[in-house]
């Protein structure tokens, strides 16, 4: 069974992030590998005063160019998938989704 990671990364940080994810065994589909869509869009958070964030300053709301990424991965490698991904990040907090994905119908 699958599942479907979204994290939303930024630009720079993408070749970095779907390398991490792909050598922990996401983005294979059938007798694909490397497989994902992104697309770019803008995040927004506030710091706290208790936090190290790597864009922007402690209690200042920031609005950032991220790209939002997907891939999927077999659901036995979900938390080397989550590692890897906190890993290669470089978010203080990635901001990601996992998501269970249902098989296709018979046809």
């Amino acid at each position: 069974m699958n599942r479907k990671l979204v994290v939303f990364v930024p630009r720079e940080a993408l070749a970095d992030v779907r390398a991490a994810l792909f050598a922990a065994g996401a983005g294979r589909i059938g007798d694909y590998e490397r497989c994902s869509w992104y697309t770019e869009g803008t995040g927004t958070f506030l710091a706290g005063e208790h936090t190290s964030p790597n864009v922007g300053a402690r209690g200042r709301e920031e609005r950032v160019s991220e790209l939002r990424l997907e891939t999927v991965y077999p659901v036995e490698l979900e938390a080397d998938v989550v590692r890897a991904l906190r890993k290669a990040h470089p978010y203080e907090e990635p901001a990601f989704d996992l998501y269970a994905l249902e098989p296709p119908p018979e046809t």
